[in-house]
């Protein structure tokens, strides 16, 4: 298989993730999801995943489609669209699977995968964890992840804009 290839089977729908997921499980591979925009990729990003990555055997990610970004953070954004954001991540050698939601948040798509570790940044606390009652309900663990300092992607887009 070449690096194409290997991209591309990274990339779920939900149905076809669930199945993942189910596979995993067999396996007795503890699950790690995260979401996010993930809009601009940056080392805050690439870092905050490879923790997660360390959390667990496979990490999923979340990733809000275009219009539930635009719903989220306004009409400028996305800055780049959701096939451009779902295969950069797939780059990544700390994800395992990336899959679309629509929904303005990842509570369905955790209730349907029911991973064993949820993870966010620093900038919630435990309890504002959308899904995290779904994850502890069944045993899981919840992570907060602390930021590199500096890098955001509202961050990058004000010195892009030269504000």
């Amino acid at each position: 298989m070449n690096h194409s290839q290997s991209l591309k089977k990274k990339v779920f729908t939900r149905d076809s993730l669930i199945k993942k997921v189910e596979d995993w499980r067999k396996e007795k591979c503890k699950i790690v999801f995260t979401n996010g925009c993930f809009d601009l990729l940056h080392l805050g990003h690439v870092d905050y995943l490879a923790k997660a990555a360390d959390l667990g055997d496979y990490l999923v990610i979340g990733v809000n489609t275009d219009v539930s970004v635009s719903n989220l953070k306004g009409p400028s954004r996305p800055i780049t669209d959701e096939i451009s954001r779902t295969t950069v991540l797939a780059a990544l050698e700390s994800v395992s699977a990336v899959v679309l939601f629509d929904e303005e948040t990842p509570y369905e798509l955790i209730s349907v995968l029911q991973p064993d570790v949820l993870v966010k940044g620093a900038d919630y606390q435990i309890d504002q964890i959308i899904g995290g009652d779904l994850v502890l309900n069944r045993g899981g663990e919840i992570k907060i992840i602390a930021f590199v300092e500096g890098y955001s992607t509202s961050a990058i887009e004000k010195k892009i804009k030269g504000q």
